[in-house]
């Protein structure tokens, strides 16, 4: 063999011995994990598994030094599980639920009942270190130095408890099956769920020293307060309008907000204006493919409807001919009145249900405006109601969108002041254009044209031009 060929032969040796290191590599367990935890039984289970997957990948963009870990129920879908694990590089924990002994509280709220599985993350004994967290995080940059903490470490966004959407901990067995003896003999818990349990579980956390990271890299004992950096309440920005946070670095944002107020729903911005970085971070670690198509689908329904009321105008006189006593008539008259004003809410409402919860909010506003303007606009042609009026509500939400996201707000005190200025020119408008809608419908109702006498012969076109 000439020299070539050994040269060929010891390249490719080479190559086949990387690849099986990178393997290994890629499955060797690393001492520390950032942990989240999934379960099923709530209307937002897809929402917050979404959240989970943009969460997980932010962590891995930044190169994190550790394991991603899904504690994930039994009841979870199989081919979400499948998705964690094969497109985004997380390690799936499957557990069953523990039973909450809370749940017969009279403060007790049952979106809870399934938080003290978060429990299970002092099972998770390959590891020195965990990070447990909530999916509504937002990591700003790399928070590895959170390993090096002790036992167990918090972050005390109200002044007196701690919050649990992110703490640091030290798995252990016996800290577990204490943990699962303590639910039997039902430890006290002020919430019934994991943070009220967690509180009462380390009630000393508040009187230990500040977490300050050893520059050495060791590791600490004992327990911890974590700087307000590493939870930033996403009420602290509004409030400010910017970050102003000087415990700690500026790491993590979190949102303990109203369950349908979190930043994934399209219909969060601006009405909150951090939504728009929420879903920045899903655009560039996950993306919006599996919306897309209702998007597309959607967009052609509500143009098709659109262009269909701009040729045609079908009319409904010939269904209302005055071949019944008068009083017939004015019950008539009252359900036509009743069905118009249900069918404009019914404009403005249905498009809101049916586009994706967790679009960007750029594209589900405007699906939105596009939806009620195409559904207004059969109203418009079959009522036979003048469009600005039935309009107005829908251009008032568009201002109120454009004074929401103005961006050279000085603080939050200022745009909410703004916003409520807004709303207070606007109810005039509103309030005249349901009295523009209602005369309307009477001037129409009472129209000779609209309702024939009997015997007479009125010819009223199947179709007419709306323009």
């Amino acid at each position: 063999m000439d020299g070539g060929g050994r040269l060929w032969i010891l390249v490719t040796l080479l190559l086949t011995l990387a690849a099986a290191a990178a393997a290994a590599a890629s499955t060797t367990r690393r001492r520390h994990a950032y942990a989240a935890m999934m379960y099923m039984g709530t209307p937002r289970d897809y929402e917050f598994y979404v959240a989970m997957r943009v969460m997980m990948r932010s962590l891995a963009k930044l190169n994190v030094d550790a394991d991603l870990v899904v504690i994930a129920s039994v009841d979870v879908p199989v081919r979400w599980v499948q998705t964690l694990q094969e497109e985004d590089g997380v390690r799936v924990v499957t557990v069953e639920n523990l039973k909450n002994p809370y749940e017969n509280q009279d403060n007790f709220n049952t979106r809870f009942k399934l938080t003290l599985n978060k429990l299970y993350a002092w099972s998770l004994v390959s590891y020195d270190r965990v990070v447990m967290l909530d999916s509504d995080n937002i990591f700003l940059q790399r928070t590895d130095e959170l390993f090096q903490c002790g036992q167990f470490c918090a972050v005390f966004i109200n002044p007196c408890i701690f919050h649990t959407g992110l703490f640091v901990l030290q798995p252990s067995m016996d800290v577990f099956k204490n943990m699962l003896h303590e639910l039997e003999i039902g430890r006290e818990n002020p919430d019934g769920a994991d943070q009220g349990f967690l509180a009462s579980y380390f009630p000393d956390l508040l009187d230990q020293p500040m977490f300050h990271p050893p520059i050495n890299g060791t590791k600490l004992d004992g327990t911890y307060r974590l700087p307000l950096g590493y939870q930033m309440d996403a009420s602290y920005y509004y409030l400010k309008l910017r970050w102003s946070i000087p415990c700690g670095p500026n790491s993590v944002i979190t949102f303990p907000s109203a369950p349908w107020l979190k930043p994934w729903y399209w219909w969060s911005w601006p009405v909150l204006p951090l939504g728009l970085s929420w879903h920045e971070q899903r655009r560039k670690n996950l993306g919006y493919g599996s919306e897309v198509p209702v998007l597309l689908i959607q967009a052609i329904m509500y143009a098709g409807i659109i262009a269909v009321t701009r040729l045609a105008r079908p009319s409904l006189s010939k269904l209302c001919y005055n071949r019944r006593p008068e009083k017939s008539i004015m019950i008539l008259h009252t359900m036509l009145k009743v069905a118009a004003m249900w069918s404009i809410l019914a404009a403005y409402t249905v498009p809101f249900f049916l586009i994706p919860r967790t679009v960007h909010p750029l594209l589900g506003w405007s699906l939105y405006v596009l939806g009620v303007a195409s559904l207004s606009s059969i109203v418009i042609n079959v009522f036979l109601l003048p469009p600005l009026p039935v309009l107005t509500v829908l251009l008032g939400i568009l201002g109120s969108l454009v004074v929401m996201a103005f961006p050279w707000y000085s603080d939050g005190v200022v745009r909410a002041l703004v916003v409520f200025a807004y709303a207070f020119c606007c109810a005039p408008m509103v309030w005249a254009s349901l009295i523009k809608v209602s005369s309307s419908l009477q001037n129409l109702l009472e129209r000779e044209a609209f309702f024939p006498r009997l015997g007479e012969s009125t010819q009223v076109p199947e179709f007419n031009k709306l323009y």
